[in-house]
């Protein structure tokens, strides 16, 4: 990877000295991502190894544990490092490869949510012919064009960063941000600037417009369908909306702070926003699956009851 020959690290300016806390936060980072890694791997196990959840939803959902995985790697073994260090640097090379793997992250995150509301709308609104529209081949087709799809968007973005030439070398971040290396530069930016507002409308518009075409028709089904249908609605759709809420407004939390000037706002609460989208949903999401999903619950109980009863 070709970097500027007048820039080799970037410096992190939001870290804070604080003394021997550090372990403390050293402990409490690593094991929120012992919980993260544990969680999100042995839901993908249940599902891999159980024939029975080999359907597009749970197929739909191993994609969504594995970019979990995915982007807390991205993060947590970087923070960990940044926490116990006395000097907050990061490599030129290592900074734009973690904005790639975060904002891959973030838009395969997105993506993956909507084809999973599409999944429910023909659930709900087709269930006869849901599993002739909904075919496990289609779903591996799904999967594989959102994660193409947002590897090529952001290997461009990454291409376009790394011809840039630039005049500081100071982030305002606790992580490395696209947006805040692109504002250090000091040579043309145009291009940047262009694919950027591109970029944010189809990373926005793509996901959302099936998102709110399949709600709206979930939505009708519910007022105008039986009682019966309103609960099997609720019971499919509760944990994907809470999913799906909860990263919208991580997302918007950390667009706001990194764009506007938040220097009202207490410094945690802005340390907090920024890491909000990358430590809660990891943490969120497989856990509210798991919970709800019925299936999964009782494999899991299965799977535990089953090496209890060995161990004995």
């Amino acid at each position: 990877m070709m970097v500027n020959s007048t820039l080799t690290y970037f410096v992190l300016g939001t870290y804070i000295h604080v003394g021997t806390l550090r372990y403390l936060y050293f402990m409490l980072t690593a094991m929120l991502y012992i919980v993260i890694v544990i969680v999100n791997i042995s839901l993908i196990v249940v599902i891999c190894m159980n024939r029975s959840l080999h359907e597009p939803m749970y197929l739909f959902l191993c994609s969504l544990f594995v970019n979990e995985l995915y982007g807390s790697t991205g993060l947590f073994p970087f923070l960990l490092v940044q926490i116990l260090s006395d000097i907050h640097t990061v490599s030129a090379p290592f900074c734009f490869l973690q904005i790639f793997s975060l904002y891959t992250y973030a838009h395969v995150e997105f993506c993956n949510l909507a084809v999973m509301s599409y999944d429910r709308y023909l659930a709900i609104c087709y269930p006869l012919q849901y599993n002739r529209q909904m075919t496990f081949n289609k779903a591996v087709m799904f999967i594989t064009v959102l994660w193409f799809y947002s590897f090529v968007k952001f290997l461009i973005t990454l291409s376009l960063n790394i011809r840039l030439t630039f005049c500081g070398n100071t982030i305002n971040s606790l992580y490395c941000h696209n947006y805040l290396v692109v504002k250090l530069a000091c040579s043309d930016t145009e291009v940047n600037n262009i694919y950027g507002l591109f970029g944010v409308v189809l990373t926005i518009l793509v996901p959302l417009l099936p998102i709110l075409y399949s709600y709206m028709k979930i939505f009708k089904v519910c007022f105008s369908g039986s009682k019966q249908t309103r609960q099997r609605a609720v019971s499919t759709c509760t944990p994907h909306l809470a999913s799906l809420l909860n990263f919208s407004f991580g997302c918007c939390f950390e667009i706001v702070q990194s764009r506007f000037d938040m220097t009202s706002v207490p410094r945690v609460l802005r340390i907090v926003l920024s890491l909000y989208f990358l430590i809660i949903q990891p943490l969120l999401s497989p856990i509210m699956f798991g919970l709800q999903m019925s299936k999964i619950r009782n494999t899991c109980r299965h799977v535990l009851c089953y090496k209890m009863l060995s161990s004995q």
